[in-house]
């Protein structure tokens, strides 16, 4: 039998990505998780790491999230991260918001097994419909989550990493309260699944 959504450990996930090139794909240059248990987001998981990458972060994405070359000397590789990555993400349910990302650069990790996902876009834009913005920074100011976040994260910033994980799960938990479902089945969290 399927928990119950109240029941369920969830862990958002987020990648910053160095920028899009000409007929190249982004590469992440940040990671950041942030769990859930019961509901209740769980401060002491956080977790954020600068990724190595060798291709240098675009203008324009340094202009979005802030992250420079500079931030990336000595970062770990994306690679080198799997046994903190399956430690923190295993047996849970992942949340991303607009996960396609997200999932595109957990590729590095191939049968990684991680799952199921919850993308908090779908599920925004079936609880919500008619919203003119399902931006994760537009729903956070709809619902104040921004407010909720800062006592648990006090450096929190849009287009960083563990903020937007947190603000996932965040945006999550309100979902669920919105939309009653919280002694639901699980299952009632796969949209379009």
């Amino acid at each position: 039998m399927a928990p119950l959504v109240r029941e369920v450990s969830f862990a958002a996930l987020d990648f910053e990505s160095a920028g899009e090139r000409a007929n190249e794909a982004g590469v992440p240059v940040q990671i950041g998780i942030a769990r859930m248990e019961c509901l209740l987001p769980q401060r002491e998981t956080f977790y954020r790491s600068y990724l190595k990458t060798e291709r240098p972060v675009t203008w324009s994405a340094q202009q979005i999230h802030g992250i420079t070359n500079e931030d990336l000397k000595g970062a770990p590789e994306l690679l080198s991260l799997w046994p903190e990555l399956k430690q923190r993400l295993g047996g849970r349910w992942i949340v991303a918001h607009g996960a396609g990302t997200e999932k595109r650069f957990l590729r590095a990790f191939p049968l990684h097994g991680f799952g199921p996902w919850i993308d908090t876009l779908t599920l925004s834009r079936k609880i919500l419909p008619g919203r003119k913005s399902y931006a994760l920074s537009d729903l956070a100011a709809e619902f104040d989550l921004e407010t909720e976040a800062r006592p648990q994260l006090p450096d929190f910033r849009w287009h960083e990493a563990l903020s937007d994980a947190l603000a996932s799960l965040l945006l999550l938990k309100k979902l669920i309260e919105l939309s009653g479902i919280a002694d639901h089945q699980a299952e009632v969290l796969l949209v379009g699944k």
